[in-house]
């Protein structure tokens, strides 16, 4: 099977879609409608970030 996007699928990890959509603002199916087709720069590079965002609350709260 076809895997798009692998970089934001691997730093993803187990955070789920719908966490990552709610940071971006946008539903959950859209998020996952983006994954479907390779992403442009600037689409990687905002995902990225909310990523990274997401991970850094995680440590700060420790519930990873």
């Amino acid at each position: 099977m076809f895997k798009r996007n692998k970089e934001i699928r691997e730093a993803k990890g187990i955070i789920p879609f719908w966490v990552i959509a709610e940071r971006l603002g946008v539903h959950e199916n859209t998020f996952r409608n983006w994954m479907k087709s390779e992403m442009s720069e600037g689409r990687k590079e905002m995902v990225n970030s909310a990523i990274a965002e997401i991970k850094e609350e995680i440590e700060k709260k420790g519930d990873l």
